[in-house]
């Protein structure tokens, strides 16, 4: 795969670095790194209605690594990222259960060499986490045991209250330990106002494999003004057979530290042929948490509406959503969804959780009960 490119130009560039710096300059850098761990248990259900078992996963994900000090702007940074499974009665570990797609494995998660000056200009090259704006057309499914990660070049510059990011990914290494080739160019421009942050954006993304291409260019904008808080997201995406259009509307208002918000996310269709994708999302954070649209958009399209309370109580953070689905061409029922989430950080590198999703289908899908419950560290 052309993917390891970029990996192992990043490679050849350390040596070259190292080769180039003298033995002191290397050694003080040396020094002044620091090692990086994340360790984060979970538990995982997943109860379809279907033929399969109820799924049950005991799932632990670590991440070592180290990251340089400074070297004239330069840093590196080496991460592995490893998957065990401590109970298994999940697909695709062991058949005949739901699915919970957080499968075991070991893999480089990052390898990049990144550079910063004070005049704003920053770089990184090699495999690395990536996510512009909210997340919601590229990001890295941190959700997921195994983070989505790019094979790429990163260029950012800020200057003020602009700052620009444009990155060329050679390869998408997937949550699945899978990874796909891809010529992906991805701009992001955002212009920070009084009121929020104005975003203008250009995703040109092609499978190297299929030879698929989709091109979404769109704006957004977020901010809050008082009490009251709001968002809106427009696009549009081409193929080379179809059009799909985005929108996303959000409206909320702050009181006393409980946030109330009503939304809309349209992912629009082309005559029930075609519906508006996100492939390079962190999708889970949308369209509710059972992930009854994470494969793909319908090609009905997809018009979520939804409720979210968001507060704290005695330290818990504590959120919950409900979602009406349905399509955006055509009469089709999607269902409905309740999500609730419980939050607790006991510092800044330590927190527990619990969460439930409930879905309930409605002219097709199947009804689906899924909970997790986690506990994480950083060190």
């Amino acid at each position: 795969m052309h993917g390891k490119k970029i990996l192992a130009v990043t490679i050849a560039l350390l040596s070259a670095q190292a080769m180039t710096a003298s033995a002191s300059t290397v050694e003080s850098a040396l020094k002044d790194g620091k090692m990086l761990a994340d360790f984060r248990l979970r538990y995982e259900t997943n109860d379809t209605d279907n033929t399969t078992d109820e799924a049950k996963a005991l799932t632990l994900r670590s991440r070592i690594g180290y990251e340089s000090g400074a070297l004239n702007g330069f840093k590196v940074l080496v991460e592995n990222e490893m998957v065990h499974a401590l109970v298994n009665d999940y697909s695709p570990e062991t058949a005949g259960f739901d699915p919970v797609p957080d499968p075991t494995g070991n893999e480089i998660n990052r390898a990049q060499i990144s550079y910063a000056n004070t005049t704003g200009f920053a770089a990184v090259l090699g495999r690395q986490r990536i996510v512009l704006d909210n997340a919601r057309f590229v990001g890295n499914v941190g959700w997921r045991q195994n983070e989505q990660t790019f094979d790429a070049v990163k260029l950012d510059y800020t200057m003020g209250a602009i700052k620009v990011q444009y990155a060329f990914i050679d390869q998408v290494n997937g949550i699945s330990f899978n990874a796909v080739d891809v010529t992906d160019h991805l701009l992001n421009v955002a212009y920070t106002l009084t009121p929020g942050t104005l975003s203008g954006f250009a995703y040109l993304l092609k499978n190297d494999d299929t030879d698929a291409k989709d091109n979404t260019l769109g704006a957004s904008f977020t901010g809050k003004t008082g009490m009251y808080l709001y968002s809106a997201t427009f696009a549009q995406q081409k193929t080379d057979n179809f059009s799909a259009n985005y929108m996303a509307l959000e409206g909320g208002v702050d009181v006393s530290g409980v946030k109330v918000f009503l939304g809309n996310e349209t992912l629009g269709s082309d005559d029930g042929q075609y519906g508006f994708q996100t492939s390079l999302a962190t999708k889970h954070a949308f369209n509710g948490w059972a992930d009854k649209f994470l494969a793909s958009t319908p090609t009905a399209g997809l018009v979520d509406n939804y409720l979210k309370v968001a507060g704290n109580l005695y330290g818990v953070g504590l959120l919950a959503m409900y979602h009406t689905f349905e399509a955006d061409q055509g009469s089709t029922d999607f269902g409905t969804e309740l999500d609730l989430q419980a939050t607790y950080a006991f510092d800044a590198t330590s927190a527990v959780g619990l969460k439930t999703a409930s879905y309930s289908k409605g002219d097709t899908g199947a009804d689906t009960d899924k909970v997790w419950l986690w506990a994480e560290k950083r060190f």
